[in-house]
């Protein structure tokens, strides 16, 4: 999605080979991925493959950006595809309190109605 358009949904394809993940002496795990052109290693807790895979959407979203917009600048770029991420972010977070509401709402209605059937 770009800011101020409709929301795609990025095809998360195939992801590129990885290439073995290192452990340090701390127990986290460094993965060697590509954005935008770049390589970087990120170290962190998460599974290898995920972490490979947070980084091809990344990059989806930065091309996406590219593709549909005249910036040349890869800071613009990357500004922009984090905003896009951040808007789908907060879009879920909403659509997750909409639903834990309505969850809630039912349990209470649910927990009323065998409170009147067992005449308490």
């Amino acid at each position: 999605m770009i800011m101020g358009r409709k929301r795609q949904e990025t095809d998360l394809g195939s992801l590129p080979e990885t290439e073995p993940e290192l452990t340090d002496f701390d127990g986290m795990t460094s993965v060697k991925v590509e954005i935008y052109g770049s390589e970087y290693r990120i170290r962190g807790e998460a599974d290898p493959e995920r972490i490979q895979e947070i980084a091809h959407y990344v990059d989806s979203k930065m091309r996406e950006v590219t593709h549909e917009t005249a910036l040349g600048s890869s800071l613009k770029v990357a500004i922009l595809a984090a905003l896009n991420i951040a808007g789908e972010l907060f879009g879920e977070r909403d659509d997750r309190n909409r639903l834990l509401a309505q969850v809630q709402e039912r349990a209470e209605e649910l927990t009323q109605a065998i409170d009147t059937e067992l005449g308490e």
